[in-house]
């Protein structure tokens, strides 16, 4: 099982999950990207669908 296949499935829970992620851990979304050896595009792709984007000052999506 890859990390990409530990992540939530649902678009609400992973927005929640990476933000926090993304809060505590990772100083950007390409670092957590490459933590959990994963195509970013999928990810922004995915939670761009319940209108959230990559916002790299505040390093969150919203």
């Amino acid at each position: 099982m890859t990390m990409y296949e530990k992540l939530p499935n649902d678009p609400v829970m992973l927005l929640s999950f990476i933000n926090t992620q993304l809060r505590d851990t990772y100083e950007s979304f390409d670092d957590f990207a490459t933590a959990f050896q994963l195509d970013g595009n999928t990810i922004l792709e995915k939670l761009e669908q319940i209108d959230y984007v990559y916002d790299e000052t505040v390093n969150q999506f919203v």
